[in-house]
């Protein structure tokens, strides 16, 4: 009986390493999906650039086929003329995959309250962190991508269960009219504080 309890704990512990192992390597080398549509994208190309260094992060792979992405950013409205294609694209993406919401367009609709631009995506495919801001700065798309590393980090591998497919319905809970408005501001000057909204991803 000993010896199985220590078998356990032994191969829990080589689980737990794995784990540690295939997670550090997947946040340092997420390759993010563009989806840029309006503003927000001038703001995305920004943090690409040089004076940013989103190399820091492995994230400088930026690649416009979704079967070779597990990170997508959606910057900018998105039309419903649009969200068949966003929608067809996330689907093209293999699991595991995570999604950043870029800016107030993609998060609520922005100021174009209409039946004519998406009033939130997470009303359609799942969102893991929402960057608010018309347009956010490149620093906050970066505070984001951190996050997102440090969700890839709880992340379990060897289980398998980050494989499972999402459906619409494990979107997390849309932005409504029910949150405050103070709840929505922006503190300018930090961001390491204050600067996003995090978003229910795999929804519980």
């Amino acid at each position: 009986m000993a010896l199985e309890t220590g078998e356990g704990v032994i191969l829990g512990k080589l689980a737990h390493l794995a784990d540690w192992a295939a997670n550090l390597a997947r946040k340092n080398s997420l390759w993010p999906m563009p989806f840029g549509t309006a503003c927000c994208a001038i703001e995305l190309m920004a943090t690409g650039a040089s004076r940013h260094d989103i190399a820091r992060f492995g994230s400088e792979a930026m690649r416009f086929s979704p079967r070779q992405c597990d990170l997508m950013i959606v910057a900018g409205r998105v039309a419903m003329k649009m969200l068949p294609v966003l929608q067809r694209i996330w689907l093209q993406m293999p699991e595991p995959k995570w999604c950043i919401s870029m800016g107030a367009c993609a998060s609520s609709g922005g100021v174009f309250d209409t039946y004519a631009v998406v009033q939130g995506i997470d009303r359609f495919i799942p969102v893991d962190v929402y960057v608010p801001g018309c347009p956010p700065r490149p620093e906050q798309l970066l505070q984001s991508l951190m996050d997102i590393q440090a969700k890839v980090s709880r992340t379990g591998t060897i289980s398998g269960a980050e494989f499972n497919k999402r459906g619409p319905g494990e979107a997390p809970k849309h932005l409504g009219l029910e949150m405050a408005p103070a709840d929505a501001l922006v503190a300018p000057a930090n961001f390491s504080t204050a600067t996003r909204l995090q978003g229910g991803g795999r929804a519980q």
